[in-house]
């Protein structure tokens, strides 16, 4: 009988355990295992205690178990892009016992006596930037106790090597590796959720339902950007300079000068008369005066 998919925030309990809440940079999720807090943090690496997430993976056809606890480390952003931290990474964990090597994953992890153990993450959701490969991790298996907490922390402080002891004596500036300020998390995979109450990742069928989706609003709009517009009146252009626009047809006024009682002459209009229009008072239009 197959067990229900685990979420993310309903792990299980870590009595005895030291866990502090995951940081807004972490991951919900690396390689098969969901993240419930973090208990080492170190400038090489973050390790976290985590549990499987209960699914069929499609291309291995194996499934992890939801009750599988486990100690996952995985590199920092720094360490992952330097390929002498991988390598030192990637020997301590091939000299560890095989039945606490639960799996790993990341760049360059699939070599070696532990080699077996690689898990293939090509076909999960890929992070946007393709150019920086996934960070190297491995999950220690769990058993009761804070013994795993101590062995990643000895794996992370390996890598990073700010606890080896001078040898000799201490003469010149001080050795410092060139990513040790570059701790943020390394490159995951993104995994979306796709639906309320789901948290596998999203099928070909749940992408071609939301492109159709967006295409069928899209035509709503055009449809009703159309049944808006069609309908609008026409607008009159507006009038020309000099001209006015009379209520019964097209008129224009016409400027005379008259004479003013103080001798100065002053312009007038007088509005000419349209095709459609007739004179008042039975009488024929007198042309306009002239100064």
């Amino acid at each position: 009988m197959s067990k229900q998919p685990s979420t993310p925030g309903a792990g299980p309990t870590w009595p005895g355990l030291e866990l502090t809440p995951t940081w807004p940079d972490d991951p919900v999720k690396v390689g098969d295992f969901w993240l419930d807090g973090r208990v080492v943090t170190r400038p090489s690496g973050v390790a976290w205690a985590a549990h499987g997430d209960g699914l069929l993976h499609p291309t291995r056809q194996e499934e992890t178990d939801p009750d599988h606890k486990v100690i996952l480390v995985q590199l920092s952003e720094g360490a992952a892009a330097d390929k002498a931290a991988r390598d030192r990474f990637a020997g301590l964990v091939n000299q560890l016992h095989i039945d606490v090597v639960l799996a790993r994953g990341g760049h360059e992890q699939d070599q070696g006596r532990l080699g077996r153990r690689f898990r293939n993450e090509d076909d999960d959701p890929v992070d946007p930037d393709e150019d920086h490969p996934l960070a190297p991790w491995v999950a220690l298996a769990y058993a009761g106790d804070d013994g795993l907490v101590r062995l990643a922390d000895d794996l992370l402080a390996q890598v990073d090597l700010l606890d080896l002891p001078h040898l000799g004596r201490p003469a010149g500036p001080d050795f410092r590796l060139h990513w040790i300020d570059r701790n943020r998390p390394g490159t995951n995979r993104i995994w979306p959720l796709p639906w309320p109450g789901r948290y596998d990742r999203a099928g070909w069928v749940t992408i071609l339902v939301s492109w159709l989706l967006m295409l069928l609003m899209a035509a709503i709009a055009v449809i009703i950007a159309i049944l808006v517009f069609r309908n609008a009146p026409p607008q009159a252009p507006p009038p020309q300079a000099g001209q006015t626009a009379s209520p019964g047809g097209t008129g224009s006024a016409t400027a005379t000068l008259s004479p003013s009682p103080g001798g100065t002459p002053t312009a007038t209009s007088s509005p000419s008369p349209s095709p459609g229009d007739t004179p008042s008072g039975g009488g024929t239009p007198t042309p306009p005066s002239r100064l």
